[in-house]
């Protein structure tokens, strides 16, 4: 679902030139109102649901609804960015809270190595071996068909 703005937790990063969200959003879909000095999403039907405004904003203002099979409907998600991991908030109809803590990236930008150190056999990117097999799933060779 689209990412949403608070507009009684949103400061407009302080009424800056510029919001960290409308910096972050990939589809420029951020703005911020100059009257109300709030951020909002100017067209929530183009939201690429990517959520880097979510992850991004100081006062967790930028909430997401999840989708029915990750949360029930009318929950609320909010994550909250540490330095080694990314606490995701449930918050169910009910007001049950729920969190779930997972790690994030934390290897110098540049460094990722792009076929993860599986050995693929080949530089064609059109052939019909999948990225990682058949090494990642612990395989001699990819099954093929007679």
């Amino acid at each position: 679902m689209p990412s949403y703005v608070n507009p009684e937790k949103c400061d407009g990063c302080k009424a800056l030139d510029k919001t960290a969200c409308q910096y972050i959003c990939p589809n420029d879909l951020m703005v911020l109102d100059k009257a109300t000095e709030k951020a909002y999403n100017q067209d929530v039907a183009m939201c690429w649901e990517c959520y880097n405004c979510v992850k991004i904003c100081p006062v967790d203002a930028i909430e997401m609804r999840g989708y029915a099979d990750f949360v029930p409907l009318g929950a609320t998600v909010t994550p909250m960015r540490g330095s080694d991991a990314i606490m995701w908030t449930v918050k169910f109809r009910n007001g049950m809270l729920k969190r779930f803590k997972f790690p994030i990236r934390t290897t110098p930008e540049g460094s990722a190595v792009p076929d993860g150190g599986w050995d693929t056999g080949t530089d064609d990117l059109g052939d019909a071996t999948l990225f990682t097999e058949p090494g990642s799933i612990g395989l001699p060779e990819v099954p093929t068909l007679k």
